[in-house]
């Protein structure tokens, strides 16, 4: 995949955990909502309709204030690729002010690890460098560093 500096952000790491149990975490509501913000923030709500042109919503609570996020599935390669955007909601409705596309993608580490590849595609070169300024690299980082340390959790 070609990325474009001007408008895509990557975050790559090698997790210690096997990638069916980090595509088991992406895909399921419960777990996502174990990991998929920053903590002291939380994911309130998470619904998933795992198919394409499926929803992938969610609510944040960050600092008291509740933030909603509607998108949809582009792209679903199990244990593999999974693509979502904020620019629909489910039934293809055109979203007012989309913000990103995201790509995760997991390949087979030694020691049974995982490869984990984070893209963050972006419409405009302002609105990449308004996430990368927002804390992409940080902020992401975290939750890699909570999904690792909650997948830990269920390999026991």
């Amino acid at each position: 995949m070609k990325l474009d500096p001007k408008t895509d952000l990557k975050l790559e790491r090698t997790l210690a955990a096997p990638r069916a149990l980090l595509w088991e975490c992406w895909t399921t509501p419960e777990h996502i909502k174990q990991f998929f913000v920053p903590h002291p923030h939380l994911v309130k709500d998470c619904e998933i309709n795992l198919r394409i042109g499926g929803r992938f919503n969610t609510v944040f609570d960050v600092e008291g204030n509740e933030m909603k996020n509607e998108g949809v599935y582009l792209e679903i390669v199990p244990e593999e690729k999974l693509v979502f955007t904020d620019t629909y909601s489910e039934g293809w409705k055109p979203s007012e002010n989309p913000f990103m596309t995201a790509i995760i993608l997991l390949e087979d580490a030694p020691d049974g690890g995982t490869k984990y590849t984070a893209i963050a595609r972006h419409r405009t070169p302002e609105s990449r460098q308004s996430h990368e300024d927002m804390g992409f690299f940080g902020g992401w980082g975290t939750v890699l560093d909570q999904l690792e340390a909650y997948a830990k959790t269920m390999m026991r």
